[in-house]
């Protein structure tokens, strides 16, 4: 079975992390077009959920018209996702990965850009603990 996601753990506060991430991902031509706090959205709904919980949503311009003009449905993908949350005192920071994502086309022009966009997303993450 292979594994959709990335998971690490970091020892900074989740606002920190969202700024490392912020800096690194900007570094790398990438921005982050919303930061979804849940527990706020939820709670502003009327939905208790005390765990923090925010979920980025990232993007590079030029990646996602280059995907996007190869292959429309791609669009059901983007932006990426980067979520940074609270699991029982550990603070993570995770993504999905957009290689298993362009699996599920099954258009192999996409490999290549797939593999790029998640090895830079990994090593913003990576840079960002």
């Amino acid at each position: 079975m292979k594994i959709f996601h990335y998971t690490v753990e970091t020892k900074k506060s989740i606002d920190e992390a969202i700024v490392a991430l912020g800096e690194s991902l900007k570094a790398r031509k990438f921005g982050i077009l919303w930061d979804m706090d849940i527990p706020a959205t939820l709670q502003s709904k009327g939905v208790d959920f005390s765990q923090p919980f925010r979920i980025l949503e990232v993007c590079n311009p030029v990646k996602a018209k280059e995907v996007l003009s190869q292959n429309s449905l791609v669009g059901y993908f983007l932006p990426c996702k980067i979520v940074v949350y609270n699991d029982h005192g550990t603070i993570k920071i995770g993504f999905p990965k957009p290689t298993i994502f362009m699996e599920a086309l099954q258009d192999s022009s996409l490999k290549e850009i797939a593999e790029e966009i998640e090895q830079t997303i990994l090593a913003a993450i990576q840079e960002a603990m």
